[in-house]
């Protein structure tokens, strides 16, 4: 009998899907939005204060007039992808973090430019950056195969309860306040029901004003809850970050670093997908993750916090791993992981792309457009910082005073642009006043960004699971597993938290 070999459809239908989802981003149109997407994601992360949520919310007016979802995959993923590359400049020459990601970078690498050895951090960095993408890239890649029957198995009743789950996951790990997160999530999916009832044409929390009929724009609630704080912040701070450090020596050495310590930057890219994966954590604590298992891994750790090549790499190589893990749940399941996530679904949801069972079967080229994106991107990123680190690096000390005026030019223009209707601009003012207290007070504004984009999904999908099911839905065994899942990840932080609360009184008394 002849040796056959069975070549199974499903590895057919993911080549064809692959080869289509790279033509389309390598096709001029969205080849150039693509690099216009890595060069604002450079800008804003060598431009500490405004941050990657407000970049994402201003550029949402524009990207919801776009016809074509590949254009708008290469330039929201495109700016997604790179913010971290570009956050090392002031991170390692001014200990000014340009993003939430590059905080654990100011360790290790400060010290090695206040050595004179700044060139030599930077190059690590970059190259520990393009790695990790590549690497978060390819591990989204190969959870594929997997996710597919996964999530086809899943119904109303199993996304309902991702819905809760990514609210909730949000919430609670928020920082030091998990009550204040949930509470947030809360009020963000209450806000999603304004509007008309699209099932059933009734008005709620409208006040019979037409303006509300329609619901709240999100793009109005993410450029008042992230934009106007932060350029208030940033007006506050007044004059130049600091004065430049010497931009050093060891430019081809910070290269051969990584290379040298590649299994450090495996294990720690590890953890930043990881870390992306699960819904609330993202890049804020990938690297600080990332950076502990450093230190308590590798030998000789007495040079850690001092200007060691180890913690540079460590930080860098997680902090882009992360945004491929952060891409598994939001294109499989349409849980974002954290606050840019949830902007980016709220524009691919805007233009057509479905997050869900379609982008793994109808859209898969979409998803390996998003990630052929995640790596051109890493490179064209890596190759800007490093072929123009020494002017990039002049531009890290631009006075505030040049950067907010355009910035609150384009909120404005941005927010009527949503509708063109006056009301915008109320909505706005009132937004940013409530993220400004809530910025001030410590309330995680996150979650209510997550609340409203799931808001609408979690309420259709509570209404089809009772048309279909009854209540019977709530036996299912995959439901009955995610509750439990859902009650654990709830009570545990909150638990954490009070004994930490408890252990500090404590120690104070």
């Amino acid at each position: 009998m002849p040796f056959a070999v069975n070549f199974p459809v499903p590895n057919l239908l993911m080549f064809e899907a692959a080869l289509e989802g790279l033509v389309g981003v390598l096709q001029p149109e969205a080849f150039m939005f693509m690099c216009l997407g890595v060069g604002i994601g450079s800008l804003v992360g060598f431009l500490p204060g405004i941050g990657g949520p407000s970049t994402l919310a201003l550029m949402l007016p524009f990207v919801m007039t776009m016809k074509d979802p590949l254009l708008v995959i290469a330039l929201l993923v495109g700016l997604d992808a790179v913010g971290n590359t570009a956050s090392a400049f002031t991170s390692i020459l001014i200990a000014v973090p340009g993003s939430t990601g590059s905080q654990a970078t100011i360790l290790d690498g400060h010290p090695m430019a206040k050595n004179g050895e700044g060139a030599r951090a930077l190059s690590a960095s970059f190259v520990a950056s393009l790695l990790g993408g590549i690497f978060g890239a390819l591990v989204l890649f190969a959870s594929l195969p997997v996710l597919r029957p996964l999530v086809l198995s899943f119904s109303s009743p199993e996304f309902f309860i991702l819905t809760i789950w990514g609210v909730s996951m949000v919430g609670i790990l928020s920082g030091n306040a998990p009550i204040k997160g949930l509470l947030a999530g809360i009020l963000g999916v209450l806000i999603s029901t304004v509007g008309l009832d699209a099932k059933s044409g009734i008005e709620r929390y409208a006040f019979n004003i037409s303006y509300f009929w329609e619901g709240i724009d999100l793009v109005l609630i993410a450029l008042g809850i992230f934009a106007i704080p932060e350029v208030i912040d940033l007006a506050g701070r007044k004059g130049s970050i600091a004065k430049a450090e010497e931009f050093g020596r060891g430019y081809l050495q910070g290269i051969k670093d990584v290379f040298i310590h590649w299994w450090l930057l495996i294990r720690t890219s590890i953890i930043g997908v990881w870390v992306g994966f699960l819904p609330g954590l993202g890049s804020s604590v990938a690297d600080w993750f990332a950076y502990a298992h450093a230190v308590q891994t590798e030998k000789n750790r007495e040079n850690f916090g001092k200007g060691d090549v180890r913690g540079v790499i460590a930080s860098e190589g997680s902090n882009n791993a992360k945004e491929g893990g952060d891409y598994i749940p939001t294109l499989a399941f349409g849980i974002p992981g954290g606050t840019s996530s949830a902007l980016v679904l709220t524009a691919f949801i805007a233009v057509g792309i479905k997050p869900g069972p379609d982008m793994l079967t109808s859209q898969l080229n979409l998803t390996f457009a998003v990630i052929w994106t995640l790596v051109i991107a890493n490179i064209l990123a890596t190759a800007i910082c490093m072929v123009f680190a020494k002017p990039i690096a002049k531009i890290c000390f631009m006075p505030f005073y040049a950067i907010v005026p355009p910035v609150v030019a384009f909120v404005f223009i941005g927010a009527f642009a949503a509708n063109f209707h006056t009301y915008d601009l109320t909505a706005l003012m009132i937004f940013s006043s409530l993220g400004f207290f809530m910025r001030r007070y410590g309330w995680p504004r996150a979650p209510l960004v997550l609340g409203m984009v799931l808001g609408n999904k979690m309420e259709l999908y509570l209404w089809l699971s009772y048309t279909r099911y009854g209540f019977e839905w709530l036996a299912r065994p995959t439901v009955i597993v995610l509750i439990l899942l859902l009650i654990a990840s709830i009570v545990y932080p909150i638990l954490a938290a009070r004994k930490r609360n408890i252990e500090t009184s404590l120690s104070e008394a």
